[in-house]
């Protein structure tokens, strides 16, 4: 994977943490070595994360979904024929805690998708509803920002692709 170059006010995505918006890039001087940083603000919650500008691919930062791959995920979303891992509710947990780390909306619309098949044939343990809320939040957070629409029609778009049969 390559690195992206990004500007002062593009969004753009640090896995498992969202969306967040660059506020300014930094040089600092470390062990004796300038460094450019990219100075990242994360939507959700205000936390700031310094990004090394030539290590973008390694930490996984990306750029918002584009139309097509929002279109993708709606399909993750619907498509139920798939085999639900009926390991221990554990082992379940880190694997998609994996996913989510990835950072990849689809990653995270399997994720999602995954644990709604699964809530309805058993309840879900409280780390998997927290979970379930996290990868909904971090998807509905980047395709509203990435399309420009409220988080409430994108959640009420989740909402109905999870259901579709």
């Amino acid at each position: 994977m390559e690195n992206l170059t990004f500007k002062v006010g593009d969004s753009a995505v640090y896995p498992s943490h969202g969306v967040g918006i660059i506020q300014r890039i930094e040089e600092k001087v470390i062990s004796g070595n300038k460094k450019s940083f990219y100075v990242l603000q994360v939507v959700e919650n205000g936390m700031t994360i310094m990004v090394p500008t030539d290590n973008t691919a390694g930490v996984g930062l990306r750029a918002l979904v584009s139309k097509d791959e929002v279109d993708e995920v709606y399909g993750i979303l619907r498509n139920k024929r798939v085999k639900i891992d009926r390991t221990t509710w554990n082992r379940r947990y880190r694997e998609y805690m994996e996913k989510i780390k990835t950072g990849s909306v689809h990653e995270i619309a399997e994720v999602l998708r995954n644990l709604y098949l699964l809530k309805n044939s058993k309840d879900l343990s409280f780390g998997e509803k927290k979970m379930f809320d996290t990868a909904k939040n971090l998807l509905v957070k980047e395709i509203s920002m990435s399309n420009d629409i409220s988080e409430a029609e994108v959640e009420e778009a989740v909402t109905k692709a999870l259901g579709s049969a």
